[in-house]
């Protein structure tokens, strides 16, 4: 191998390695909020009538992209999409069966209801985009 070939392996090798480590690894600007509690509620909700809701823009992924919860309450997700690209028109959480389908430029709501702490990924369709529900 002479040196343009060693060159274009690790100019490749490089490649691949960025691009692993862009779609598996990185933290996509790990923000997180507490989720605001909300008169009303959603059925069946805790005991004091409220539920606990956050606005995740959907837009090359997830913002924010860590919600934090009470275990046992329902949660209002709303994801609001702001994208076309086909890999964001779905979010899953594997954990409590629901896969919904997110209309481009629309706002999707998802309510589940995290029975202990722990902590409960969501993904894309794909599994490309990542979050997470932390109840505690």
């Amino acid at each position: 191998m002479n040196a343009t070939d060693w060159l274009v392996t690790l100019g490749g090798a490089t490649g691949i390695a960025w691009v692993n480590w862009y779609f598996f690894l990185a933290e996509r600007g790990a923000t997180a909020a507490l989720v605001a509690n909300t008169p009303g509620g959603v059925a069946n909700s805790a005991t004091n009538g409220s539920t606990q809701s956050a606005i995740i823009i959907v837009h090359g992924g997830y913002e924010p992209s860590t919600i934090r919860v009470q275990a046992g309450q329902p949660v209002r997700l709303i994801f609001d999409r702001q994208e076309t690209s086909s890999c964001s028109e779905e979010v899953v959480f594997p954990e409590f069966g629901v896969r919904k389908f997110l209309p481009a430029n629309q706002r999707t709501t998802v309510v589940v209801t995290p029975p202990r702490p722990g902590t409960y990924e969501f993904t894309c369709g794909m599994s490309m985009l990542h979050g997470r529900l932390i109840a505690e």
